[in-house]
């Protein structure tokens, strides 16, 4: 009785990370473009803040896999933690100070992200050390909505107005979320006390080849990497032309925009709240395979079915919610069926490899909707998603989940 209150105390901790840190990077993020454009009137100068926010997603995960399974977890979210925390008081400072130049501002967003690369794969690592097997489904669940909901959804209207208020205190309160964040993961010490970690001298790219390899070679993961890689281009795709299409085929304005931005907001609310009953009554296999193709028929019915705003709405709702089923089942699957030591790496690489689909899929749909049409450019989505699925169709199976768990080794293991 005494390790279940000592773990329950643990993941109650480790929400409590997950939902200040993310205030604080949430908040800092958002207005890192209002800032830029208070700096420069010129859109290529002011796109530079934003990729500067970006790159660390794309340049870092693998070698954050390696540092994540090297060293004490919940030291190392610490760390990330407290620079963060010293980059939000740095930007408060220069604001204050007027010394916030455009340079300045992409250094902090930079740092800011590299934080948030390390956080949010060091605490998906941490999770099957914190719940038992069969509450993995319910903390992804409430984790994912956290980091998500948060960051994308809660905090940036807040931020907007304090930006308006008082441009430093922005800097400030993120500081003292993320500081807070921070005297949390202090608790979280003792997590990893039975993990085993590599010994002798770090070899990061052949470290880095290992989780690759197992993410590659385990049949299973590899199909859902590929799943999510096709789910993430066809996404981007739709997305990156989204505003273009409500403001050219719905004839909204920018309170349209929002307006239908909310409603993906709502269906991930929504998904939060089924997703581990959903997958707990339909298991895994039909579950995942039932959400993946919801996704792809409703980026079809956005290109077909007449542009009228409350349909679009609709179905953004639905898209959003089979879409946090799908990220849910997927996570667990990762955290279940990947050796405790190998889990760091795994996660991070499935993110590089699915999320560096993304610009790529944005900027192929303002090729598409150049050459065709905007309405063509949902269409052409769902059939690349469609064909990536259908690559792996196979491996989503009872079968393909029964194999994995019969070659994994298994999480929460106390020897």
């Amino acid at each position: 009785m005494g390790n279940q209150t000592s773990s329950g105390s643990r993941w109650r901790d480790l929400q409590g990370v997950a939902l200040a840190a993310s205030c604080g990077e949430g908040m800092l993020l958002a207005v890192v473009p209002l800032l830029a454009a208070s700096i420069t009137s010129d859109p290529r100068a002011v796109s530079l803040a934003t990729m500067a926010s970006q790159l660390p997603w794309v340049l870092l995960p693998l070698l954050v896999g390696v540092v994540i399974d090297r060293v004490r977890r919940a030291s190392l979210l610490g760390l990330a933690l407290a620079v963060q925390a010293l980059a939000c008081a740095v930007m408060a400072l220069a604001v204050h100070a007027g010394m916030l130049s455009l340079p300045v501002l992409m250094v902090i967003a930079f740092v800011l992200v590299v934080g948030q690369v390390i956080t949010e794969g060091t605490r998906g690592a941490m999770v099957p050390s914190v719940v038992s097997p069969d509450a993995l489904d319910a903390a992804n669940s409430r984790l994912l909505l956290i980091d998500v909901g948060v960051v994308r959804f809660l905090i940036p209207p807040l931020a907007g107005f304090l930006v308006v208020w008082s441009q430093p205190a922005v800097g400030w309160i993120a500081a003292l979320f993320t500081a807070f964040a921070v005297l949390l993961s202090f608790r979280l010490r003792a997590v990893d006390g039975a993990t085993t970690k590599p010994t002798g001298r770090p070899r990061p790219l052949r470290e880095i080849r290992d989780g690759l390899h197992y993410l590659v070679g385990n049949r299973l993961l590899r199909s859902i990497t590929v799943a999510v890689s096709a789910a993430s281009f066809a996404w981007f795709m739709g997305y990156a032309t989204l505003a273009l299409y409500v403001e050219q085929i719905l004839h909204l304005d920018g309170r349209g925009y929002g307006l239908l931005l909310a409603c993906t907001a709502v269906g991930f609310a929504g998904g939060a709240a089924m997703a581990s009953r959903v997958i707990a009554r339909l298991g895994y296999p039909v579950a995942m395979r039932v959400a993946v193709t919801v996704e792809i028929a409703c980026k079809l019915l956005i290109g077909v079915v007449p542009a009228h705003w409350s349909l679009v709405a609709v179905v953004l709702v639905v898209h959003s919610a089979a879409t946090f089923v799908w990220n849910v089942g997927s996570q667990s699957s990762r955290q279940r069926y990947t050796p405790p030591e190998l889990l760091g790496r795994v996660l991070t690489s499935h993110r590089a490899l699915s999320w560096g689909m993304a610009p790529l899929g944005a900027v192929a749909g303002g090729l598409v909707a150049g050459a065709l049409s905007l309405e063509f450019v949902w269409v052409v989505a769902a059939a690349i998603q469609a064909a990536g699925v259908a690559l792996v169709w196979r491996n989503l199976s009872a079968a393909g989940f029964e194999n994995a768990r019969l070659v994994a080794v298994p999480v929460n293991n106390p020897d």
